[in-house]
């Protein structure tokens, strides 16, 4: 697969991964009353009040760019399966804990609330599953090829 066909992969798969991953855990923790609100939002965000869920989706998705590039070392090292799950700790959550939401004044770990530590060590987790299955299943499906019936060969 090309570089380029790689990095669109990544982006949908990350976006992918944002909504129906971590939306499905989201919407499990918000039924349990873990959280106080779904995942999804189409509140805008500042500076350009862009829609929540459509601005954590791009992000997710440069993640997952990061991800594809990453994929073949991270794969051989770990495993499909782990390695994901170890990169959406590794680079997303320390991202998330160590420079947005210091960037949005909230400090580093946004305080490093006992509840949210699981919460947010599971939201990270869940984001790379999705993102090694979903990466896992379209570079699956660009790698078949339509075999052509005998009589139609010659």
């Amino acid at each position: 697969m090309s570089t380029t066909n790689r990095i669109l992969v990544g982006f949908a798969a990350g976006f992918l991964s944002h909504v129906i991953f971590q939306g499905a855990l989201g919407a499990a923790l918000y039924a349990a009353h873990l959280i106080p609100a779904l995942p999804w939002s189409l509140a805008g965000v500042p500076p350009l009040g862009i829609p929540r869920t459509v601005s954590l989706g791009c992000w997710a998705g440069l993640w997952g760019i990061a991800y594809v590039l990453l994929e073949p070392r991270i794969t051989a090292a770990l495993g499909r399966w782990t390695g994901g799950i170890a990169f959406g700790l590794v680079g997303p959550l320390m991202g998330h804990w160590f420079v947005a939401q210091p960037l949005r004044g909230l400090g580093v770990g946004g305080g490093f609330h006992a509840g949210m530590i699981p919460i947010e060590i599971a939201f990270h987790a869940v984001f790379g599953f999705g993102l090694a299955v979903l990466v896992w299943a379209a570079f699956g499906l660009g790698r078949r090829h339509p075999v052509a019936p005998q009589a139609l060969r010659s």
